[in-house]
This record gives C-alpha cells, structure tokens and sequence, in this order.
C-alpha cells in the first residue's frame, strides 16, 4: 500500500532533488538574467521610503519604469525580505508588526498567464479584498514521489476565480489563472506571490505570506525557497 507523506518530510530537501525535467516554470519561461532582475524592498532601499506606498498608482510607476529602464520584462525576489512595503496597510499591522516575506514576487505586466509546475489539483481559493492583501488567490495541491504540497498563487485576476472548482485537476503546464490588475489584486502593482507549503495547518483559500520576526523560524519551516519554480538557476541570484 502507497503511503503518501503529507507535511512530514524536509520539504526544502525535497524540492531541490526534484530534476528540471520535471518542473514547468510558473510564469511560462524560467527567468534568468536576459529576461529579468532581482528587485529590493527589503528596508535598506532609501528610494522606499520617499515613495508614497499608500498610492497604488506611484507604487505601480516606480516598478514598471525600473523595469523598462533596464530592459527587462520581469522584476522578482523576496524570499524572506524585510519589507517596508507591508507599512502601506493596516493588513499587516495587528498585533506585532508582519514584515517578513514568506514567498517569491514577480513584477510584470497585467493579465500575464501562469501555468500549473506539476500535476496538481485545485485545494482551495478565495478573493481576499483586503486593501494590500492577496486578492483572488489560488491554492493548488501536488502529489509529486509521493509527497504532498501546495503551492499559493495570489494577486490574481477576478476572472481567474470564475468557474474553477475545488478538486479540478490541472496538467503540468496548464494555463489556469493570470496577473491581476490593480485594485482587484488587493491594489498592488500587478505581481504574483508564489510561496510553497509544505502544510496547510487548516487553512482554504489563504495562508501567511508575510510573518512577524519572532514567528520567522516555525514559518520558514512551513514554507521553503520557492525559486525552484522560477529560476532558471534554481535559486536566487
């Protein structure tokens, strides 16, 4: 009888023994340095902090005019940044201040098509219309050597939402959602957080994309470096 692991495994372990081959990169491509750069909005960018964050718009012109000055179509990063970014909403500020960023952002433009990394079938989604929160998100559930995870796609469109079903199954490589625009993106500058699990504690259509500090150790165990899904190295540059 096949025992499928679910949550009790080194998650982070296992992904990054997982052979390309087998993956297809989420935006569609893998980035790489031709086609994208690594953006900071960690606390040490002086440039943050004269930026009116509570702006959707002047937050969106100063993503995307970096990126076009540079020539690149996507901006990505974020794995565990401290962010200033969270000050621009009360979402993030209940209780001990969440700053810790517990996915992978990529920047580029709206309505960008995102594509299923392996077989997988649809856990769960929700419009989480916070003023800064995911938005329409999406949660899908993969059984992969027989272990199970779940990846968060969040930022989405509305349309994404529209007739999915919890239990869908999805191919690897299949389209089944897209970028948001703003505000219906939980009014961000249009991105997807990407962020892996390893166990969903519970949780449907959410889960914690950014953490305080002092819950930073349990999180991170919970939730490993995505980047496998993205880069064309496997890791951050």
């Amino acid at each position: 009888m096949r025992v499928i692991a679910h949550g009790s495994f080194v998650l982070s372990e296992f992904l990054m023994n997982i052979d390309s081959k087998y993956i297809f990169p989420i935006m569609g491509k893998w980035l790489n340095e031709k086609n994208s750069l690594l953006l900071d909005f960690s606390n040490q960018n002086a440039e943050l902090r004269v930026l009116d964050l509570q702006s959707t718009s002047s937050f969106n012109d100063y993503v995307f005019d970096f990126l076009k000055q540079k020539g690149k179509q996507y901006g990505h990063g974020g794995y565990l940044e401290n962010r200033m970014i969270y000050q621009r909403s009360t979402h993030f500020q209940q209780g001990e201040s969440r700053c810790m960023h517990l996915g992978v952002d990529v920047w580029c433009e709206a309505f960008h098509s995102l594509y299923a990394p392996l077989d997988a079938k649809v856990h769960s989604f929700a419009n989480n219309n916070n003023f800064g929160d995911y938005g329409p998100t999406i949660i899908l559930e993969h059984e992969f050597e027989d272990k199970v995870f779940y990846t968060l796609y969040g930022h989405l469109s509305l349309a994404s939402l529209e007739n999915l079903k919890i239990g869908d199954n999805l191919k690897k490589g299949q389209k089944f959602s897209e970028l948001g625009p703003f505000p219906e993106n939980g009014d961000w500058p249009p991105h997807v957080h990407f962020q892996v699990i390893s166990d969903m504690l519970s949780k449907s259509g959410d889960f914690p994309g950014v953490c305080a500090p002092s819950e930073l150790e349990h999180f991170i165990k919970l939730c490993p470096d995505p980047n496998r899904f993205l880069l064309e190295t496997g890791k951050a540059n």
